[in-house]
């Protein structure tokens, strides 16, 4: 159980970190600021990934819940796929600010959703409010 309590406060804190660093490079992307050119701030965000997906393999093989065999954790690896090819959009490939804006916007959605599908431990968090 502290092998568990550790990883679930790591990957906590590195989701929470993660999301920050995405919201602010988003705004600053919006801003035109050239701090999303920085190094530092094109690398942290991958090093804080890093650390949020070793967590998230360590809760999986700590819980022995597997994408797969249970749906919430399915969807949320799904989910998380999403998310990041939406972010490439935002932050690489689009070239029109409306796209990468929508692109942006649209990868917040996505990460709202995979943190109610955590907390829920169900691939569809709205129908317990419904």
């Amino acid at each position: 159980m502290e092998d568990y309590a550790l990883l679930k406060v790591v990957h906590v804190a590195c989701v929470v970190l993660s999301y920050i660093l995405f919201f602010v490079r988003g705004i600053w992307l919006i801003a035109g600021s050239e701090r999303t050119r920085r190094l530092s701030i094109r690398i942290l965000p991958h090093v804080v990934d890093t650390i949020l997906l070793a967590s998230a393999i360590g809760l999986v093989l700590v819980t022995r819940q597997f994408p797969g065999t249970h749906d919430w954790l399915t969807a949320k690896v799904c989910a998380l796929v999403l998310y990041i090819i939406i972010g490439m959009i935002a932050f690489r490939f689009a070239r029109r600010r409306s796209l990468q804006i929508a692109a942006w916007v649209i990868a917040q959605v996505v990460f709202l959703y995979i943190v109610a599908v955590a907390i829920g431990r169900t691939p569809w968090p709205l129908s317990r409010v419904w």
